[in-house]
């Protein structure tokens, strides 16, 4: 599985971003009955999952950003997305794409995402 994350950038407290991970090489059958998730990780932490969705749509967030951070895919076009919303420094981190399904688990590339003050 090959996961393409972007979106990422710079921008200041309060604004927004919108992170998206594709899976074009995923077949179809297998994205659907993956959990996908976008996790965290700030200089000197460890991972963290920020939110998670199952092929059906249930969703599950860190309690950090529930109410400002939005999980979503579309399984026509493997993609699952991140819209964030209210951004604050503490959320600065670097955000990685993963897939999940039985005993494998995948990972994209990360995508910096910088809150200024």
């Amino acid at each position: 599985v090959q996961l393409q994350a972007s979106g990422g950038g710079l921008v200041q407290a309060g604004g927004s971003l919108r992170l998206s991970c594709k899976a074009p090489r995923t077949i179809f059958s297998v994205f659907v009955g993956n959990v996908m998730g976008w996790y965290r990780q700030a200089l000197g932490k460890e991972r963290e999952l920020v939110a998670d969705i199952t092929g059906g749509g249930s969703t599950n967030y860190a309690d950090s950003v529930k109410g400002r951070f939005t999980i979503s895919r579309d399984n026509s076009k493997k993609t699952v997305s991140l819209q964030m919303n209210n951004l604050k420094p503490e959320d600065t981190a670097v955000y990685y794409c993963n897939s999940r399904g039985g005993l494998s688990s995948d990972w994209g590339q990360g995508t910096l995402v910088t809150v200024s003050s």
